[in-house]
């Protein structure tokens, strides 16, 4: 099945959905909370729906990544260590990502700055070629953790309500 111009909600953990069936496609990360309309989730506004889905394997032991300008770990090299980071450019780094070490942890990249464009998954261990994270090009230009909290579109984060007792 799919889901189409439908709200979605994620009431436990954080997925990774997928706009075509067997895990394929572009790429959409959900994390807890509601996405009433589908720009919610989507940040390329050329998906409306996805296909298939699957949780989010969550590190509980920090957060480090390693980005490598180019294939098999060489060239210019960027660590992240608890922190997100909306342009990499700001920060230093070319635009081009050609492969990926994360150490711990999981963080969601993006094609734009910003937090914007395709959404490419960072699961702990190595990713040595762009096309190991399914991206079309070398692209990433911003990159956040994944936390277990609500992900405001606005660029902060906010602490889901607190449960009564």
């Amino acid at each position: 099945g799919r889901i189409r111009n439908s709200q979605a909600s994620s009431a436990a953990g954080c997925w990774v959905a997928f706009e075509q069936s067997n895990l394929r496609g572009e790429m959409f990360i959900l994390e807890q909370g509601e996405y009433p309309r589908w720009d919610t989730w989507s940040s390329s506004y050329r998906s409306d729906c996805f296909r298939s889905m699957r949780p989010i394997k969550m590190g509980a032991d920090g957060y480090k990544i390693s980005l490598f300008e180019s294939a098999d770990f060489k060239g210019n090299k960027m660590e992240i260590q608890e922190d997100d980071v909306p342009s990499l450019w700001a920060h230093g780094f070319c635009d081009r990502v050609g492969s990926v070490k994360v150490s711990s942890g999981t963080w969601v990249g993006y094609q734009y700055p910003g937090y914007r464009g395709y959404q490419y998954l960072f699961e702990r261990g190595d990713f040595r070629h762009w096309n190991e994270w399914s991206a079309f090009q070398p692209q990433v230009q911003s990159i956040r953790r994944i936390r277990d909290m609500q992900w405001d579109q606005k660029g902060r984060f906010t602490a889901p309500d607190a449960p009564s007792n």
